[in-house]
């Protein structure tokens, strides 16, 4: 397994993607990554819709480009729809706070997973927050009363180049004490 530091630096935001379409079993290990991730009393708040058919994803990827954003979504070969579903707490932590509290930091990580594992394997994947929601639902057959996280559009990356990480400084987010 390679140094995690080193993986996190080769992921990246793909925004150019090849024509190769993306193998069945990397999508599944895909969403296997993403099932791993942690999530408050375990209530796994998310769900995933994996779309790889050609006449699916190009729904998708024209769901994808509002306000003239996301025109690379054209050549992604599949869409990973991340669904925020009802988080179900212990009992006594129920009482005493909401239980979506917790929903969206769960639902990060496991696209966070789900992102990293597509690095892993070669991948690029870009995940999108900007998208016709009712579109989506109703080309994916999604009851409308569903909450679309995000999508992650996945691909080859048409240019394996990585780019160079433009952070802020260590000493500048964080305090050791």
């Amino acid at each position: 397994m390679s140094n995690f530091l080193e993986l996190c630096a080769k992921r990246q935001s793909c925004r150019g993607f090849s024509d190769k379409p993306v193998e069945h079993e990397k999508l599944v290990s895909c969403i296997e990554a993403g099932r791993l991730a942690p999530s408050a009393c375990n209530s796994q708040p998310w769900s995933f819709i994996v779309v790889e058919n050609p006449n699916l994803v190009a729904q998708v990827a024209t769901a994808a480009q509002q306000l003239g954003a996301n025109a690379f979504t054209d050549k992604a070969q599949a869409f990973i729809i991340v669904i925020e579903e009802h988080a179900v707490l212990m009992p006594k932590l129920r009482a005493i706070i909401e239980s979506q509290y917790f929903a969206k930091g769960d639902i990060g990580a496991a696209a966070a997973y789900i992102c990293l594992e597509a690095a892993a394997q070669g991948l690029g994947a870009c995940q999108i927050g900007l998208f016709n929601r009712e579109a989506i639902c109703k080309a994916l057959d999604i009851p409308i009363e569903k909450r679309l996280f995000s999508i992650i559009a996945i691909g080859y990356p048409a240019d394996e180049t990585i780019r160079p990480k433009v952070r802020k400084p260590l000493e500048d987010i964080s305090r050791f004490i």
